[in-house]
């Protein structure tokens, strides 16, 4: 499991005082950068190898402004050429959301999915979530 942190903006609160819900796939994705680096050391979006095949956010609790938000990131299942991630927006003791995106490992210039390595698998294997 890998753990971010992230400090909510004032900019990113709505009208009800709340984290808007268009931010928590932004935090999602910044806090997924251990995992872009199994296939991107560098992070370089030149040499890019993952689509998103799909992103679904469940909001559980509110998320306020001035409070610390920890977002946890665990592998949830691990295809031939796909695998799921799990994703926690956790604010104090409370998980206040919870992310599941669908990554494809992709070849940009053959425009098609591609099986993962031996290597890629195992890299995501050893941060399968408990219950996985």
């Amino acid at each position: 499991m890998f753990i971010e942190k992230v400090m909510p903006r004032f900019s990113e609160t709505d009208a009800l005082g709340h984290i808007n819900n268009t931010v928590l796939p932004v935090w999602f994705e910044a806090a997924r950068a251990p995992i872009f680096k199994f296939f991107t050391p560098d992070l370089n979006p030149h040499d890019w190898k993952l689509i998103i095949a799909k992103v679904e956010v469940s909001f559980v609790g509110e998320l306020f402004y001035g409070d610390e938000v920890t977002i946890k990131t665990s592998v949830e299942q691990v295809g031939t050429s796909s695998f799921v991630l799990r994703q926690e927006a956790h604010q104090g003791d409370k998980c206040c959301a919870v992310g599941k995106t669908v990554l494809v490992r992709y070849d940009f210039a053959a425009k098609a999915k591609q099986a993962l390595s031996d290597t890629e698998k195992a890299s995501l294997q050893a941060h399968l979530t408990p219950e996985s």
